[in-house]
């Protein structure tokens, strides 16, 4: 059995096809991890979450912002669901829109396997996070994606305040603060502030800005983590960090500016 971990699909069909064929890819005992932002710029994002879901017996998921951004728009009226760029427009009218959006909805913000020491995330961790509290605030986030306060949540899913998580946060700020850390970090401070507009490779931030896995003082985790999101850094490997959005580099001048 072989474990693949693969980074920001984004909507890339035929690219995540031929990976699949690439590597050989053998359902009946190979595993797929994906590391979130499954939708969005590629153009065939309908297509891309019909064959993971096809496959989701074979799949761990972590969710990115893209995705959680399609849950939100999701819940708007039709006529503004509407008004969403072509690509996503075809998952929400889509006539199995239900059954792939129920599914997006119930998976993971973070993902840790003990038996071979690796965890799986979109962004980033917060740098008073332990494994453990890592583990904590992400099953917090779960069970609000699956609760009756969820509409209440897509709707004010994402803003930068509060810039930090802090263990006497309450109610949506408390979990806004988590999604912000699991889907959006690249940079923060020494507190764990994060810098929602630095997005190029290290040495390009403000001072006193840091990689969130490099952040002077932070908590070891004992594990290795695999990540997506930031393609201005690029593939790499060390600190037991394992960065994969590997983007090409004209997606990648446009994720720099839009994520």
């Amino acid at each position: 059995m072989a474990i693949y971990a693969i980074g920001d699909v984004q909507g890339c069909y035929p690219e995540l096809s031929r990976l699949l064929d690439f590597i050989n890819f053998d359902p009946a005992v190979d595993h797929l991890w994906f590391c979130g932002d499954l939708v969005n710029r590629g153009g065939e994002s309908l297509q891309t979450l019909r064959l993971i879901h096809n496959l989701r017996e074979n799949c761990v998921i972590t969710l990115g912002n893209h995705d959680l951004s399609l849950l939100a728009v999701a819940e708007r009226p039709e006529q503004a669901q509407a008004r969403i760029n072509p690509d996503l427009r075809k998952v929400l009218f889509a006539e199995d829109r239900k059954v792939l959006l129920d599914w997006l909805r119930r998976q993971k913000l973070l993902h840790h396997d003990p038996a071979n020491g690796y965890t799986l995330i979109h962004a980033g961790l917060a740098p008073q996070w332990g494994l453990k509290q890592a583990q904590r605030s992400a099953s917090e986030v779960e069970r609000e994606l699956l609760g009756p306060r969820y509409q209440r949540l897509m709707k004010y899913l994402f803003g930068n305040v509060p810039p930090a998580w802090h263990p006497r946060l309450r109610g949506l700020d408390r979990v806004r603060a988590s999604i912000n850390i699991f889907t959006r970090m690249r940079y923060c401070d020494v507190h764990g502030r994060i810098d929602f507009d630095s997005k190029g490779r290290p040495g390009t931030q403000p001072a006193g800005r840091y990689p969130w896995f490099e952040v002077p003082g932070m908590v070891r985790r004992q594990t290795r983590i695999i990540c997506g999101h930031w393609s201005g850094l690029g593939l790499f490997r060390g600190l037991n960090i394992y960065a994969i959005d590997t983007a090409e580099p004209n997606r990648r001048r446009r994720s720099e500016d839009e994520d």
